[in-house]
């Protein structure tokens, strides 16, 4: 019998693999390593250094100037007041960000010669310069922050050299500054507009009261209503007077004269006559529509529609004058605390943290990753 292989020779044991081997065919080193360096490689072997120009600014209101009261303090301990103001930043910051500031500052310093330089690298510099494409590559180069505590908002721009960082920095400043007074502008006509609105309403007002005056003036045929009722006021005084004298004079003449006597006529008949005249009076003041009472109380809701309308007419008239001194002042105004500067060092892009964070991203990723295919291949096993 012959032997077999086992028994006649021992069999060799496979040939370890290379380290260097294995660690190319392992999934980290493409997945994780290669990736990485190719970052490296391009952050430290071919981007283009970009330089930060930054510029702070606040927007101030008339309206905030510090007024020493118990009210203003307290609104100052809780954080409150200068709401005017902190609407007018955010809005600035906006403007800022939008295409429409993208394009004004466009046309002043063309900025796809200053983005799209052949000597940047071919990642970062500028490929596109339509509208909304340049707007996006704006956005990435250009940040604006508001601090809502202290009021300031921070402007970073970055390009290939300081001078273009600078001359998009100040353009920028210098649309946000004409934002500024066009917003200012707008609310100072607005408030002038709306009086001299409100002006021509009190005058028309007080046209249309004095013309209805003058035409129940000339319906009633009197001049002062007033006047005429307190005339007829005081006539039916003496009227009333003479009636009270006319009877204690007959009382005293019945007393001694008999009564076919005829002064008792006569003053009987001068007693009936003041009796029907004050009746008469009477029902002139009170009854028809010619009634004093009536044409009294018309032209007094007449005369006090008048006094309304000169009080309306002196009210705009000094709300109008107000207005036109508020237009002699700025309400708003755009105060730099950090002018732009030329930068000396780039900033961007950041070399070291890139390739640190894209290796964390990676290695995160792929754990991530090699723990799912183990656990697929235990559930499958």
């Amino acid at each position: 019998m012959e032997p077999t292989w086992s028994e006649a020779e021992p069999i060799p044991p496979p040939r370890p693999k290379s380290r260097l081997k294995r660690f190319f065919r392992h999934p980290f080193t493409w997945f994780v390593l290669l990736p990485t360096l190719l970052v490296a490689v391009y952050y430290y072997g071919f981007a283009t250094p970009q330089y930060v120009s930054e510029a702070r600014f606040v927007v101030r209101s008339r309206a905030d100037a510090p007024q020493v009261s118990l009210g203003t303090m307290i609104s100052a301990a809780v954080g409150g007041g200068g709401g005017s103001a902190v609407g007018d930043a955010y809005s600035v910051r906006d403007f800022l960000t939008s295409h429409d500031a993208v394009m004004r500052t466009h046309e002043q310093l063309d900025l796809t010669r200053i983005w799209g330089r052949e000597d940047a690298d071919a990642i970062a510099r500028l490929w596109n310069d339509e509208p909304e494409r340049l707007t996006k590559y704006y956005n990435s180069m250009v940040s604006v922050a508001f601090d809502s505590t202290t009021g300031v908002i921070t402007l970073r721009v970055r390009s290939f050299t300081p001078e273009d960082s600078k001359a998009v920095a100040d353009t920028l400043l210098a649309q946000a500054e004409r934002l500024i007074n066009s917003l200012s502008g707008r609310a100072r006509e607005d408030a002038l507009n709306v009086a001299r609105s409100e002006v021509a309403i009190a005058e028309r007002r007080v046209l249309d009261s004095r013309e209805a005056l003058t035409r129940f003036r000339e319906q009633q045929q009197e001049l002062d209503s007033s006047g005429a009722a307190a005339a007829a006021m005081a006539t039916m005084g003496q009227l009333e007077a003479q009636l009270v004298a006319a009877q204690a004079e007959l009382r005293e003449r019945s007393a001694f004269m008999r009564p076919d006597n005829v002064a008792l006529q006569t003053t009987r008949n001068r007693i009936e006559a003041l009796e029907h005249q004050i009746t008469v009076e009477r029902l002139r003041r009170t009854q028809g529509d010619g009634a004093l009472s009536q044409q009294l109380a018309a032209f007094e809701r007449l005369m006090l529609e008048r006094e309304f309308a000169d009080r309306q007419l002196a009210s705009a008239t000094a709300s109008l004058e107000t207005a036109r001194m508020e237009t002699q002042r700025q309400q708003m105004y755009l105060s730099r605390v950090v002018e732009p500067n030329l930068a000396v060092y780039p900033l961007y892009p950041r070399k070291l943290l890139s390739v640190a964070s894209i290796f964390l991203g990676l290695s995160v990723a792929f754990g991530i990753g090699w723990l799912l295919v183990a656990g697929m291949r235990e559930h499958a096993v």
